[in-house]
């Protein structure tokens, strides 16, 4: 007697390469200080990302969240370098 067994496809897990960047790497990836930061979390109308907890007194941002609100300035900023 033959069985016909079909094996349901493997599920693998997707990468982990989320980056983290902790409050130094922030800075250093948007030239802003650590009030800045905070300060622009606040702005309503273009808000920092938010970081994660990463431990009991510790957060990091995203990497790619950092990447992105980097991108939106650069995009919504006029071309050309007048006055």
């Amino acid at each position: 007697m033959k069985t016909n067994h079909q094996s349901a496809p493997a599920l693998t897990p997707p990468p982990l390469t989320m980056k983290l960047l902790r409050l130094h790497g922030v800075e250093e990836k948007t030239g802003l200080k650590k009030s800045a930061i905070y300060a622009a979390m606040a702005n309503k109308d273009d808000p920092f990302p938010a970081p994660v907890r990463i431990g009991a007194r510790a957060v990091a941002w995203r990497l790619a969240d950092v990447e992105a609100w980097i991108a939106g300035r650069t995009e919504a900023r006029p071309q050309g370098g007048g006055k």
